[in-house]
Parts: structure tokens; sequence; C-alpha cells
């Protein structure tokens, strides 16, 4: 479904690299996880794969199409949520959703089942006939959400999506990634909050300094508390280390 390998990224006039020898290989049917602190390399990462970046070197294919050499049909498989819900605010929701659509060439019977069945889900309703400017920051999310889904993607990339969304809203995003697993697509999904990630992802990939550190089976038993211990263990600072051997030295905290 998604396919990266030794995947390099260097930003112009920077002496680091932002990803460096990156790979992974995504499975039908999965949530995986990108887990990170901010700055980790997540969205460096994403936006290399769904073609907003250039990349240095290595290869992006999903649904076995190269995002450099054939980037039509390659974004034709995907859907992109965004970590900042970029939408056109002028337009109305149902004007937005149509608009990416068209651009997926989605048939107007599939689109009005979608987009019907998704408003209703979302509880968008009463808003999707009014300007997007209008709309809260989880409205936002969640229009930005329908325009992904809308072309029904065999890959389903979302960066960050539950930021400053309320709790309900967070359930109803969650349900939608578990339905279109079940549907034998792929949610490939990027946060920096260790809970949720162990709560909801089939694998998961911990990133540090854009450097991929491991990748754990969550459905291994006993795997979802190694990755508590290996993330904590793999994102902590020289300070903080520090300070746990002081703490340890003092008997702080027993």
């Amino acid at each position: 479904m998604l396919e990266i390998k030794n995947l390099y990224k260097k930003y112009r006039n920077s002496e680091r690299f932002s990803v460096r020898d990156l790979s992974l290989e995504l499975k039908p049917g999965e949530i995986f996880g990108f887990l990170g602190q901010n700055g980790a390399g997540k969205s460096t990462t994403i936006k290399c794969l769904t073609g907003i970046y250039p990349f240095t070197s290595g290869t992006i294919k999903i649904c076995g199409y190269d995002i450099q050499k054939d980037p039509i049909n390659a974004k034709m498989n995907m859907g992109y949520v965004p970590d900042n819900h970029s939408v056109y605010e002028k337009l109305t929701g149902r004007e937005y959703v149509n608009f990416l659509a068209d651009i997926y060439k989605v048939s107007k019977r599939e689109r009005e089942a979608r987009f019907d069945k998704y408003v209703a889900q979302f509880k968008l309703g009463h808003a999707v006939d009014t300007q997007i400017k209008s709309y809260s920051h989880g409205m936002k999310q969640k229009i930005s959400i329908i325009g992904a889904l809308i072309h029904n993607p065999k890959l389903w990339v979302l960066d960050e999506p539950m930021t400053g969304l309320d709790h309900q809203s967070m359930i109803e995003i969650l349900k939608r990634m578990y339905d279109h697993c079940q549907e034998g697509n792929t949610v490939f999904f990027s946060s920096h909050n260790l809970d949720l990630v162990s709560k909801v992802c089939d694998r998961v990939t911990i990133i540090k300094d854009g450097i991929q550190q491991c990748t754990i089976d969550l459905h291994v038993k006993g795997n979802k508390e190694t990755l508590e211990s290996t993330f904590v263990k793999i994102t902590a600072t020289e300070q903080d280390l520090i300070n746990r051997t002081t703490d340890d030295i003092f008997g702080i905290g027993r």
C-alpha cells in the first residue's frame, strides 16, 4: 500500500538531513502509527510521501506508483489530512468537497452517497452550505477529512489530526479510521500522542531527529508496554538522563 525505501531529505542551505535513511512498508487493512516528538521529522516525511516536498534520495510508492515518476496515479490512491486543516475558506463545505471530488473524478452518485454519509457521521448537516471561514477548528478538521475520503483512497494519511479537537470529535475520527481499514485500506497516522497511538495502531515506527529508531508490532503480547518504555528511552534528552541519575542517587521519589 505504501512503500518507502531509504528516504533522505535535506532542506536547502541546511547541513543536516531532516529525514535520514527511512524505510517503511505498510500493509492493507492496518493502522500504522508514526510516532515522535515535535520536530522529529514526521511532517517532513509526510510532505515527501504526498508529493508536497521533493526529497534528496530514496523511493516512495503508493499502491505501486512512484510518487516522483507517476505522481498523478500515486496521488489518486491517497487521501491526506494535513496538520493545519488547510481548506479554501471562501467555499462552502459542500463546494469544497465537490471540488475535491472533481479532481479525483468521483462520479456524482458516489460522491453524493459518501458526502451524505460522512456529513451525518460528523454531524455537519447544519453547516455544509455555509462558508468554511465561519467554521470552528473542529468543523474545519472534519470537512478536511471528508474531502480526503470522498474518493475512497487506498491510503489515508493523517498528520496530527487530533490537535485541538474535543473528545467526541476524536472518537468520530477514530471510528472513520477503523471503518476505512475494515474495507482493506490503510491508515498512516502521525502523532506525538503515545497513549492514543498505542490504543489504535497495529504497528508503530518511532522516529527521532529524522532517524528511524524501531518498528513495533502492537499485536504481540507485551509490546504495548514495550512501546511506552522504548519511546521514553528514545526521546529522553541528555538533561532527562542527568535528572534521572540524580534522582536515583538521592532516592527522590522513593
